[in-house]
């Protein structure tokens, strides 16, 4: 075996998140609120090598199939992420992830005073003004929010 080959086992049901912006890797497994203790099996790779990224990280996870708010949070961090549905050892789909344009109950305004953080019935709305570097832009006062300010929330 060649000393620069990574070598990590196939999952045999599960999810596999590649293209993770390198670095962010522990931030996606906070997203998804893994600690460790639930049971599955994950793998996790930081820094790995890439062609189109130069370095990624790279997230296996065991029994567990993303919903779409999983993925639109990821989107926030790892724009050019992909999201792969392995069942039988076979990816059976492949999905690029896609920040939308609008954000709705996804992260909370860091404006302490937005009147979506008081009690009004409303759900936190943000336009995405930038991919990379990451802007919101808060629909109800439009306080903008970089990718630090979404960092803080999981």
């Amino acid at each position: 075996m060649a000393e620069n080959t990574l070598h990590v086992s196939k999952i045999k049901d599960g999810t596999v998140i590649d293209h993770i912006t390198h670095g962010h890797s522990l931030d996606v497994l906070k997203i998804l609120g893994i600690t460790g203790h639930e049971g599955e099996a994950v793998t996790v790779a930081i820094n790995v090598p890439s062609k189109k990224l130069k370095l990624k990280d790279i997230v296996k996870i065991e029994g567990r199939e993303l919903d779409t708010d999983e993925v639109d949070k990821i989107a926030l961090l790892a724009p050019h992420a992909t999201i792969n549905i392995v069942r039988n050892y076979k990816v059976t789909e492949k999905q690029q992830v896609k920040l939308p344009t609008l954000l709705r109950g996804i992260v909370n305004c860091a404006n302490p005073i937005c009147i979506s953080n008081s009690s009004e019935p409303i759900h936190p709305t943000f336009y995405v003004e930038c991919e990379e570097p990451l802007r919101l832009r808060c629909h109800y006062c439009s306080y903008i929010m970089e990718k630090e300010d979404v960092l803080q929330q999981f």
